[in-house]
């Protein structure tokens, strides 16, 4: 019983709490026996609080009881990233420096998730200061992938995939700015959204005008995605760049029962810019001819993507710099080299690069604008490898070409983060050994519905994120990160 509704899809677990099928008290119960049970073998959750989560719970169904829902979230489950503040229980971003850091605020998500009526139940494990896309870091150790526990579950927000994928959890939220969001779903075989910059705004940030970082919603399905992006999406006074439109309007997503007259671009390396192992192609490959049985057309083509590693690059860590500078010039010994890294090549940034920066994105945003204007989806890899062993820092070759810092296999993912587009994560298969491979499609900026719509179809006609993990009874032994490539 507790399986079945561990693995319920969120919509439809909401829609039988609200009809009083089920107490909000029996869904959370089920959730934190789960946690007890399966989270030692991953480390996915680093934080809960089951006295408090039960509690909430409690008074949810009193709520309901006397016919005063909370919210399209009544009484669901959440452990929230844990770079997202929240008031009242630490929030560590994976460094010894906050280790017992306990904010006085929710974040302006966190706020919105649990008005909706999610239930706070922990905190999800990060990379040190949501720095890479493997989530490992001195405060709690490595996030182990559920379908594979000597693998990477992916990052920023792999704790946050990696609790999805086990029925840890329901729905998640996340950020990316390089592939945070896609790249753990792309592991972890579950769903991850990077919106528009402005959907959901960041509040409280070092720099409200930032459109490289944004936060997303997770989820086991597209629909349960669109669900949680109606709550945590809409305006807000305080962010600059938030976009006007309502969040609500994203919540009742229609699965189209096919993509006739869409036009589709396929690019497998991003026009011939990044290596890809060639057993996620032959995942990916194949997939095409679902869009074309669904209607679509289906061509090779990739938008401008000239500069795009330079602009990344140089906004990553300028806002490093200016996020974190402070920190290396107090506790230079407690931050990890890649974060060090990073703020230093930040500090060395001139006016100059800046601007050429914010020239080479404007000329690719109009050169994006141009390609969806032929094309109303665009596919590739989310990640140019299979989920690597947990071991490592990051993989050190992709299709025999090195790869020289941590960052640089995530660029199947940055290089559209650039491009302001919305991009989705969606399951689309498996390697011979069973590691899950994600496919990502991207629409023009603010159509998240078309996205999500054509995401759902693609869902719907494939079942892959259908196929659920066999879970570990035993935690696999572990050498430090950084002992193998």
């Amino acid at each position: 019983m507790n399986e079945d509704i561990c693995y319920r899809d969120a919509t439809d677990l909401a829609r039988l709490i609200h009809r009083r099928e089920l107490a909000a008290r029996e869904v959370v119960q089920a959730h934190l026996d789960r946690i007890a049970r399966i989270n030692p073998h991953l480390n996915a959750i680093v934080t809960v609080d089951p006295e408090g989560a039960l509690a909430a719970a409690a008074a949810a169904d009193d709520r309901l009881a006397a016919g005063r829902p909370d919210g399209p979230l009544h009484g669901l489950p959440i452990a929230f990233k844990d770079t997202h503040l929240t008031a009242g229980m630490r929030t560590t971003h994976g460094s010894p420096l906050y280790a017992d850091h306990v904010p006085d605020e929710d974040e302006l998500l966190v706020s919105r998730i649990q008005q909706a009526g999610a239930i706070r139940i922990g905190k999800t494990n990060v990379p040190e200061f949501a720095a890479g896309s493997h989530t490992f870091n001195p405060v709690f150790g490595a996030t182990r992938n559920p379908y594979d526990p000597s693998r990477s579950a992916g990052g920023s927000s792999g704790g946050a995939a990696a609790s999805l994928a086990a029925g840890l959890q329901p729905l998640a939220d996340g950020s990316d700015m390089g592939g945070s969001l896609r790249n753990p779903a792309s592991f972890c075989n579950v769903v991850g959204l990077r919106p528009t910059p402005g959907r959901v705004p960041a509040h409280p940030a070092h720099n409200l005008w930032d459109t490289l970082a944004v936060p997303g919603p997770m989820a086991r399905t597209v629909r349960d995605v669109a669900l949680l992006l109606s709550v945590m999406a809409g305006p807000d006074r305080r962010c600059p760049t938030s976009l006007d439109t309502p969040g609500a309007v994203f919540r009742d997503l229609t699965v189209p029962d096919g993509l006739r007259g869409l036009r589709v671009a396929w690019t497998p390396d991003l026009g011939g810019r990044v290596p890809v192992e060639p057993e996620v192609l032959a995942v990916l490959e194949p997939q095409l001819r679902v869009f074309c049985d669904l209607g679509a057309t289906v061509e090779e083509d990739c938008p401008d993507l000239d500069g795009a590693e330079e602009v990344f690059r140089t906004l990553r860590a300028h806002e490093f710099a200016l996020g974190l500078g402070d920190l290396l010039d107090s506790h230079p010994e407690q931050l990890k080299p890649a974060v060090v890294w990073n703020i230093q090549e930040g500090r060395r940034l001139t006016a100059a690069d800046l601007a050429r920066a914010a020239q080479r994105r404007s000329r690719l945003h109009l050169a994006a604008s141009d390609f969806f204007d032929r094309y109303d989806l665009l596919l590739a890899p989310v990640s140019q490898v299979a989920p690597f062993p947990v071991e490592w820092e990051y993989p050190h070759t992709v299709a025999g070409q090195p790869q020289h810092t941590y960052l640089d296999w995530m660029r199947s993912a940055y290089f559209l983060s650039v491009l302001g587009v919305p991009a989705l994560s969606v399951p689309a298969g498996f390697t011979p050994v069973g590691l899950p491979v994600g496919l990502q499609l991207a629409a023009r900026p603010r159509a998240e519905a078309a996205l999500l719509a054509a995401g759902a179809a693609y869902e719907a006609a494939t079942g892959h994120g259908r196929t659920r993990p066999t879970l570990p009874t035993s935690v696999p032994s572990a050498r430090p990160i950084g002992a193998g490539t």
